[in-house]
């Protein structure tokens, strides 16, 4: 069943504020917010994946990572994308997510969401506990499980 799992690198990112980067996805009529994240490439571990999907996604690369958790968290897709990915001969179940946590060195201004490919059209910075409650309800028991073990470094980083 392993396999029905794509894996999936996501990064969390938070500022001096200590708020963390939400994106609105460009393919949704409504406003769903999410971290930026995407699939892991065959010769890549998941921070190197994470690293590569947030400058792809968000031109950020002023980042360090401060943690990358060994465990993945998985959800499973609506039937809607499910069958909107089959029709794209992409057939999973869901993602399995491994999270990198990186504190943003830059400003604001390095934040370009007209990328090569498109996958937001807005941003902002929200508290953590923020995040987990505007993200689409089938990601959420992730966020809630990856947010109990980013919130504390988060809160505890010296900056």
């Amino acid at each position: 069943m392993q396999d029905l799992y794509r894996p999936c690198a996501g990064m969390v990112v938070f500022n001096r504020e200590k708020k963390v980067l939400v994106c609105a996805r460009i393919d949704c009529e409504d406003v769903q917010w999410q971290f930026p994240q995407g699939g892991i490439n065959a010769d890549e571990d998941p921070k190197d994946a994470a690293l590569r999907e947030l400058e792809e996604e968000t031109s950020l690369c002023s980042v360090k990572v401060v943690k990358t958790l060994q465990n993945s968290f998985s959800y499973e897709f609506p039937l809607p994308v499910r069958i909107y990915l089959s029709k794209h001969k992409i057939k999973v179940l869901g993602q399995q997510v491994y999270w990198s946590l990186a504190y943003f060195k830059g400003t604001d201004e390095e934040i370009n969401l007209q990328t090569k490919e498109p996958e937001f059209k807005a941003w902002k910075w929200v508290s953590l506990e923020e995040a987990v409650d505007v993200i689409v309800p089938f990601k959420k028991e992730v966020y809630q499980k990856m947010a109990k073990e980013f919130a504390p470094i988060i809160k505890k980083y010296k900056v």
